[in-house]
């Protein structure tokens, strides 16, 4: 698991211009599969269910993250998938945010133990 799983977003202030190239590789290393789409604007991921039941239960455990952190994704939702869109509309690109946020996403499919 990944240090950005113990972290907070916070607030971009005014001007926060968005991270540079070479930041965003190094913070999706530590994200498996997860890609950056949108010419460097975005971060996106698919997560595959067996049913609607466990699809939807993983929307409302997202739900949880993005209210926590109020940092929230664009999702897109179907029978047995979800596929999570994070961008900072205040930067007009990637933040620290949204690498913290696709973590806690991650660590969300992690089995225990």
């Amino acid at each position: 698991m990944t240090e950005l799983v113990t972290r907070r977003c916070a607030p971009c202030a005014a001007g926060t211009p968005p991270l540079p190239s070479h930041r965003v590789q190094q913070l999706l290393a530590e994200l498996p599969g997860w890609s950056v789409v949108e010419e460097g604007k975005a971060i996106l991921k698919k997560f595959q269910f067996k049913n609607y039941y466990l699809t939807m239960a993983f929307v409302n455990a997202l739900a949880w993250v993005a209210h926590v952190e109020d940092h929230h994704p664009d999702l897109e939702v179907s029978y047995s998938s979800c596929t999570v869109r994070y961008s900072t509309h205040a930067v007009g690109g990637l933040s620290e945010n949204d690498f913290i946020c696709a973590a806690k996403v991650n660590a969300l499919m992690e089995s225990p133990g």
